[in-house]
């Protein structure tokens, strides 16, 4: 069994194999020469016929034109899985990273184990960062098992983005699939055994009884989503608290590998962003609080190994390739309350104070009538649908049992705190009491707001004005509203008003997370489109390839959560080169003018001076809470409005608030990452390029590849492509499987265009053709192993060869267990000489590079071509020597490469590589001057 060693060649059901490391004799895992990942099978010696093999080098019959060598060239290093490096990983992945999201990627390869957080701005790719780190650890063989928590609204997402960009089928654990995937386990095992590629919910497996059974068998890598929600601090919640032990336990494996992904890694509160570095090190707790000061470098040192937090500026030409980020243009529009939604207010807000003066009742009593009293302003403001709603609602806080629960459900239904909840948008009661009469007074305010729903409602008429001027300007806007009824209410009266040209659609959380999905890509199919959405779309879901405008029809009480809905909008793949945010609010409403001076413009004055979203530096909840309790209890007419704040420090907080985006400002400017070098950056990005192929690459080798087959492409312009497929030869377009498609090489993509990337069916079903078809000498392919070129670009006789290298990557771990395992790496290498193979005068690799650029300048007869190529490859075995050493150098450099990107002091692996000969021969080209 020893000659069907990993690498080796066989013979097998009439194919030529190359055996894989995972084979375990006499059960042999074997790859199809010129055969993609897919088509990997288990071939058993004991029950098959089973023959060595080796790779016969190019005959006279494999002659073509000048274009079949450059067209196999491609063909063999695309379809090449297990690429040599630095990043294993690169051949496998549909995206083509952006230079700067190498930076993490090269972080944590300087450590064992990973301990990360990647706190990038919004929308510059935190998922792709972090997901390339997984996946370069999985193809490196150091671990096997991946787990990304995340909050179960996005859960959805992360699984789409682990399958469409790396190639990973990972199973949802949620609580409506959780049993499912159990069913069938073995007695003591659990899912995460079952399945090692896992996306959770956060809220899912927090608590204590799926706790402790996650941390039995949990994976060996954890990536956390919106991690800032489980650092623990002063002002945490419990369900906060039993995220943060969750995370916290597992952190206290000393070899698992975690990675915290979050936009806002300082909430504003110092204690929890402690507690969120303390997972990455548990000395980071006791760091100075000033890491600016000289006497800080040494943790500012240690804290940057483990830390990168850039603003889109740091990274907009990062490398000097451009990354396409929207421009944003914010505005501020008005609209004024009519004279009877403001009567309707008056009322509403008369009754309100009466409910917070009242005496009566003990503290759990008063918290009930505070929280009625907020939930009754916050829905009249919202629209008259809501206000009717909870108008004749009871507040669900009037059931709870203790203060805490009234104040844990209050926040819950009338704040937005930073985490969305699944209640977060329903709309909250306003009834608090048995009484007859109090009942009948609000059911006959609630009958005075139905009656101001559409032609009465003056924020609704000038939303739709609004919209309809974003639409005619080509956008396709988001309206975000605060609760369900709203929702429904704007939508339905913006479909009257636009008409059957403009389609709207209204997504809420009465939708599931695959419901809200559908939803919007049903949405985005239509040509001019509206979404209304509630919050239940405003963290964390990618909306930029549908929309490109976002209203603020109600005003958040939460400055981050603004920024977290226009977020959904501007971040990288944004295919607009602006997008457009409209903040609305009423100019004769007091809530809204009071969250809009306290919070709002002073949050978008500091994002405005610093490019970054800055928290509020106190708890967000306490401020609304204080702010509008100074309004409730403030008997005053509404004109005084503007003086509501004395018994709330609003000038304190705006102190703390500019002190906070100091810190932040000199934070951003320590953990840019501005220490690790460009040059070696770039260097590792060239090299990874140069092995797997850039985009321009792969575009040249499809345009070139399907025009040789009788395929069209049509250039749109603006980098847009469309193909036509339906003059291909009927056995590639039935391999392929449809006539045509638009495309382009690089993100972002637009609706209907598809990213053409290294992976994407199209490339990788051409280039396995075309492949296939060369070793095939019976099938007369158009990429062609030989050929002879007449050229004047060479003054004399010059050979170029095609030559695939395999090698053994053997990985040793130094811990106590001391792994050990083999892996198949291989690369595409050309190699050139001038004269004749028994002397023959080998090229840099810039001449051998002009030698594939080289274009034929005369005809050569095909007896003249057989006769140049007679004089070369019949002597190829004059070469083996030579090529054996190409080899062993080529392994030197990769094993150089690879100890380069995962070096560390500390580090607890050694490598080493091996060539395995004898070297394939993929082609031979001669080139003869004319």
């Amino acid at each position: 069994m020893s000659i069907y060693t990993p690498g080796s060649l066989i013979k097998a059901r009439g194919r030529e194999w190359v055996v894989l490391p995972e084979s375990t004799p006499p059960l042999l895992i074997a790859r199809p020469i010129g055969g993609t990942d897919e088509e990997t099978s288990g071939i058993h010696t004991e029950l098959e016929e089973v023959s060595p093999s080796s790779f016969s080098t190019p005959t006279l019959e494999d002659q073509g034109d000048y274009r079949s060598g450059r067209l196999l060239r491609e063909a063999v290093r695309l379809t090449s899985r297990n690429v040599t490096g630095p990043f294993r990983s690169f051949g496998r992945i549909a995206v083509e990273p952006r230079p700067y999201q190498l930076v993490p990627l090269l972080m944590a390869l300087q450590q064992d184990p990973v301990r990360l957080l990647i706190a990038d701005d919004v929308g510059v790719g935190k998922s792709v960062e972090a997901l390339l780190i997984a996946r370069e650890l999985l193809d490196r063989g150091e671990i096997r098992s991946l787990s990304v928590l995340c909050p179960p609204h996005l859960a959805e997402q992360w699984q789409s983005e682990l399958w469409e960009k790396f190639h990973l089928e990972a199973a949802l654990v949620l609580p409506s699939t959780a049993a499912r995937l159990e069913r069938g386990l073995r007695v003591g095992e659990t899912l995460f055994q079952r399945y090692p590629l896992t996306v959770v919910s956060l809220d899912f497996i927090k608590s204590e009884r799926r706790r402790e059974e996650f941390l039995r068998t949990a994976p060996e890598m954890v990536i956390v989503d919106e991690a800032h929600t489980c650092a623990y601090g002063g002002v945490n919640r419990g369900g906060q608290h039993q995220r943060h032990t969750l995370v916290s336990r597992l952190a206290e494996h000393p070899e698992r590998h975690l990675i915290l992904v979050t936009a806002t890694p300082h909430s504003g509160h110092e204690e929890a962003f402690r507690s969120l570095l303390s997972l990455l090190d548990p000395a980071f707790r006791d760091m100075p609080p000033d890491l600016s000061r000289q006497e800080a470098e040494g943790w500012r040192r240690r804290l940057a190994r483990h830390l990168v937090q850039r603003k889109r500026a740091d990274i907009r030409g990062y490398l000097a390739e451009d990354t396409p980020f929207p421009a944003r243009l914010e505005a501020e529009a008005t609209y004024a309350l009519s004279p009877e939604y403001t009567r309707l207010l008056d009322r509403v807000l008369a009754y309100a104070r009466e409910l917070v003066s009242d005496p009566v009742g003990d503290q759990r009593h008063q918290r009930v009538r505070w929280w009625a009293a907020l939930a009754l302003l916050r829905s009249v403001a919202s629209s008259p649908a809501a206000a009717a709603q909870a108008l004749r609602n009871r507040a669900a806080v009037a059931d709870a049992e203790t203060e805490a629960e009234v104040d844990e459900l209050g926040e819950r239904m009338v704040l937005d705190q930073d985490e969305y909840d699944r209640e977060f948008d329903l709309t909250p009661g306003g009834e608090t009491g048995t009484e007859e009469s109090e009942r009948r007074r609000l059911r006959e305010l609630a009958r005075e707001a139905e009656a101001l729903a559409g032609a009465k409602d003056r924020k609704l008429q000038r939303a739709i004005e609004l919209v309809r001027g974003l639409v005619s300007e080509g956008h396709h806007p988001i309206v975000f509203c605060r609760f369900i009824q709203t929702a429904e209410y704007v939508a339905e009266h913006l479909r009257r008003a636009l008409g059957d040209g403009v389609a709207v659609e209204a997504v809420t959380g009465l939708l599931s997370p695959p419901e809200r999905e559908l939803a919007v890509e049903r949405l985005g199919a239509q040509p001019v489109r509206v979404l209304v959405a509630t919050d239940c779309l405003s963290e964390g879901i990618n909306l930029q390839q549908y929309f490109s405008a976002v209203l603020h029809y109600d005003l958040s009480w939460n400055p981050t959560r603004h920024e977290q809905r226009e977020g959904r909008v501007d971040r990288y793949g944004q295919p607009r080169r602006e997008v457009k945010t409209l903040t609305y609010f009423g100019a004769n409403n007091p809530v809204d003018g009071i969250v809009l001076e306290v919070l709002l413009r002073k949050h978008k004055a500091i994002r405005s001076d610093l490019g970054i979203s800055v928290p509020v530096p106190v708890d967000n909840d306490a401020v609304i809470q204080a702010v509008m309790q100074s309004m409730l209890l403030r008997d005053t007419r509404r004109a005084q409005m503007q003086s509501l704040f004395e018994p709330f420090d609003e000038k304190g907080l705006e102190v703390q608030w500019k002190n906070a985006a100091e810190r932040e400002k000199r934070s951003r400017t320590l953990f840019a990452q501005h220490a690790l070098r460009p040059e070696e950056v770039a260097q590792q990005l060239a090299e990874a390029r140069r092995s797997v192929g850039s985009g321009v690459e792969v575009g040249r080798f499809l345009k070139e590849a399907l025009e040789v087959h009788g395929g069209q492409v049509h250039d749109l312009g603006e980098g847009l492509y469309r193909f036509d497929l339906s003059g291909l030869p009927r056995s590639l377009r039935d391999l392929l499987g449809r006539d045509g498609l638009k495309g382009r090489f690089s993100l972002p993509v637009q609706p209907g265009e598809e990213y053409l990337s290294r992976t994407h069916p199209l490339v990788e079903t051409l280039s396995s053709f075309l492949l296939e078809s060369a070793l095939d000498p019976l099938a007369q392919g158009k990429a062609r192993r030989a050929g002879v070129i007449a050229t004047s670009a060479v003054r004399e006789l010059h050979t170029l060869l095609l030559l695939r290298l395999r090698y053994h990557l053997t990985t040793t771990s130094t811990r106590k267990d001391r792994q050990r395992w083999q892996q198949l790496a291989e690369e595409v290498h050309t190699i050139a000489f001038r004269g004749f193979p028994d002397a023959p005068e080998w090229l840099s690799e810039e001449e051998v590079e002009a030698l594939w650029q080289a274009r034929p300048t005369a005809n050569l007869s095909l007896q003249q071509a057989q006769e140049f190529a007679s004089l070369v490859l019949p002597e190829l075995s004059q070469l083996r020597s030579h090529l054996d050493e190409v080899a062993l150098k080529q392994a030197v450099r990769f094993e150089e490469a690879h100890r380069a990107v995962r070096m560390a002091a500390d580090l607890k692996l050694r490598y080493e590589v091996e060539p395995i000969v004898p070297v394939d021969v993929l082609g031979v080209y001669v080139y003869v001057p004319r």
